[in-house]
């Protein structure tokens, strides 16, 4: 698979790439692309490690599985490209930003803007078979990713977590909160997000934590 990484992240990860686990994890998803469609295209499943370098991190969003109707996902959590029309949970999200920051909610839901930034917009499973959610859960990706999170967590400080969920809360749970600043709170699925996800201001939270340790905000 043509695939791309920040070479920073390549290096830090390449212990993982290593381990038994992980060979058998890529030839399932070889087989996987070879059969069917299976989303991202391979060449972006790497992709948020690949617009956000570990030095360049300020924000953690954690999402569970890429989109898998077609044209959907791009390798950022929650994001798609231009022209797609918005998922629910990525409409919810513009929304709280619009109630939280003032923010019109953008015409694109390309969250390409975020990970220039210092967004790492990070899927605990990185492929997806087409119209099939979950597909690709339970062979090795949530322990790759788990792995990313714990690297992130061991070489930075002063870093926002924001955790939508129990799934994400749990991936999140060994985040040094005494270093940290670790935001949870209900997914922004329409099933979920009237439970606490509206109202969170997650988003001016993260921005104030970032020009307390002298960082400028992000653009949302």
């Amino acid at each position: 698979m043509n695939v791309r990484i920040a070479p920073e992240w390549g290096e830090l990860l390449q212990p993982e790439f290593d381990k038994p686990y992980f060979a058998e994890l890529v030839e399932f998803v070889r087989s996987e692309y070879a059969s069917g469609p299976v989303f991202p295209a391979a060449g972006n499943i790497f992709r948020a490690l690949d617009k956000c370098k570990p030095d360049d991190v300020k924000v953690v969003i954690i999402g569970q599985d890429p989109y898998h109707g077609e044209g959907q996902a791009n390798g950022l959590c929650f994001s798609v490209n231009d022209g797609v029309p918005f998922p629910p949970s990525l409409r919810n999200i513009f929304k709280e930003i619009q109630s939280d920051l003032g923010k019109p909610i953008p015409t694109s839901g390309n969250l390409d803007r975020w990970a220039e930034q210092g967004v790492l917009l990070l899927n605990a499973t990185l492929t997806v078979r087409a119209h099939a959610a979950a597909s690709h859960a339970g062979h090795g990706w949530e322990r790759f990713t788990d792995s990313v999170v714990a690297t992130l967590s061991e070489l930075r400080s002063g870093v926002v977590y924001m955790l939508w969920g129990a799934y994400a809360q749990k991936k999140g749970a060994a985040i040094d909160s005494s270093r940290n600043l670790i935001l949870k709170c209900a997914h922004p699925s329409p099933l979920s997000a009237h439970n606490g996800f509206f109202g969170c201001r997650h988003f001016s939270q993260a921005n104030a934590y970032l020009a307390s340790q002298g960082l400028s905000e992000i653009d949302w």
